[in-house]
């Protein structure tokens, strides 16, 4: 199987937003708030919290996932149980949620400021297209070996 740049930058991506989420949870209330994640989670970690912690690790614990993923369509680790499945579900994903500023309702969210908004979602949209183009081209050598 080729290397594939696109899947090597996604997943590069993915596992460097994943450590960011671990960062969040070090950094504490500030970084919520700078980041941010909205008051609610800045002011359940001051109040010393465990919610915040968690659904901060679940999303990061899911980012590496997706990272392993892309690297594993990149050839760079061995192939995943439903590789081709995954990779479609974590472009779609993405791009949904890169799409997100265009929703109408998530311009009702207060607690989300707008620049949090626009930041994250172009960047999440842009790590969802290099997920999706590299899946496309990956896509061949990412069929399942039949014996």
């Amino acid at each position: 199987m080729i290397r594939n740049g696109w899947l090597i930058a996604g997943g590069a991506l993915s596992a460097t937003a994943a450590l960011a989420h671990l960062a969040l949870i070090v950094g504490g209330p500030r970084w919520y708030r700078f980041f941010g994640a909205g008051e609610g989670m800045a002011r359940a970690a001051e109040r010393g919290e465990w919610r915040p912690a968690l659904i901060t690790g679940f999303i990061a614990g899911v980012l590496a996932i997706w990272a392993a993923y892309a690297f594993s369509g990149a050839a760079l680790i061995r192939p995943l149980p439903l590789l081709r499945t995954a990779l479609v579900a974590i472009s779609a994903i993405y791009i949904a949620r890169g799409l997100v500023l265009f929703y109408p309702s998530a311009l009702a969210r207060p607690d989300l400021s707008s620049d949090f908004l626009v930041w994250s979602s172009l960047i999440v949209l842009v790590i969802g297209l290099l997920h999706a183009v590299g899946t496309w081209q990956a896509w061949s050598s990412l069929t399942p070996i039949e014996r």
